[in-house]
């Protein structure tokens, strides 16, 4: 007789992952034709362990060039030995730019995108020439930036309202374009300058858009007036440009 410990470990689990990565040589997290994905590399080795094909669902995706300091997904598979285990396992088989962080059982009913409260994404600039060591983490420019400008454009950029002017080729697959932009800080530090955004979720290429726009109210080619009138008017114009993906980092999901 079949005891209910031995049929439980042979039923999948849900597991729910940590990781973050250098996504310089990745065409981004969603798996597509060629397997250069995280999400493809993940699934490769899964597939490894398992002995057979297991389709992992991400909390979002990021573009090619972009980075993650904890992206969140989960899977499910059968593992009796462990969530520290299956965590190893999992490392083994990955590059050293894909780093597991945390690995752990989630509930049946747990989904890392439709769970996820709020993202939070920061996005690096460098103003000069960034060294070799930090060029491929952030936006060299060769200008200074109007710096009370930008505030004022982060103060009109805050707060629930309709982003589709800063979504990605005027993307219209949305169920609604608007979200909530619950914080916006800029910092600086000498040459290095940060772009924190939290919000209750992002269009496709919101954070890279809304960056390229406050960067251009930093160099006189927008000014706040104008941000605002893209919020009410809905219309991209070109001095919303989409800032480069090595800058742009997940730092966190908010469940």
């Amino acid at each position: 007789m079949v005891s209910k410990s031995e049929v439980k470990s042979k039923c999948p689990q849900r597991w729910k992952c940590v990781v973050a990565y250098d996504g310089t040589t990745f065409q981004g997290w969603q798996s597509q034709e060629g397997g250069n994905t995280i999400q493809d590399l993940i699934e490769k080795q899964l597939a490894k362990i398992a002995g057979q094909k297991i389709r992992i669902e991400g909390s979002g995706r990021t573009d090619s060039g972009v980075h993650a300091l904890a992206q969140v997904f989960h899977f499910d598979a059968v593992w009796p030995h462990g969530a520290e285990k299956l965590r190893i396992a999992l490392q083994t088989g990955l590059p050293r730019s894909i780093r597991l962080k945390a690995m752990r059982r989630a509930t049946r009913k747990f989904h890392a995108r439709f769970d996820a409260k709020g993202k939070i994404y920061r996005y690096e600039i460098y103003l000069g020439e960034a060294d070799p060591f930090i060029a491929a983490y952030c936006w060299s420019l060769r200008r200074e930036l109007d710096w009370a400008a930008m505030k004022e454009a982060a103060k009109v950029l805050r707060g629930k309202q309709d982003f589709w002017a800063f979504s990605g080729e005027n993307d219209r697959t949305y169920e609604t374009t608007v979200r909530d932009l619950r914080r916006l800080d800029l910092v600086r530090r000498g040459r290095k300058v940060s772009f924190t955004f939290e919000a209750d979720g992002f269009l496709y290429k919101m954070v890279r858009s809304l960056t390229g726009a406050l960067v251009n109210v930093g160099l006189g080619k927008l000014t706040p007036a104008q941000v605002a009138e893209l919020i009410k008017t809905r219309r991209r114009i070109p001095g919303v440009v989409t800032a480069p993906p090595q800058g742009l980092f997940m730092v966190r999901v908010i469940y």
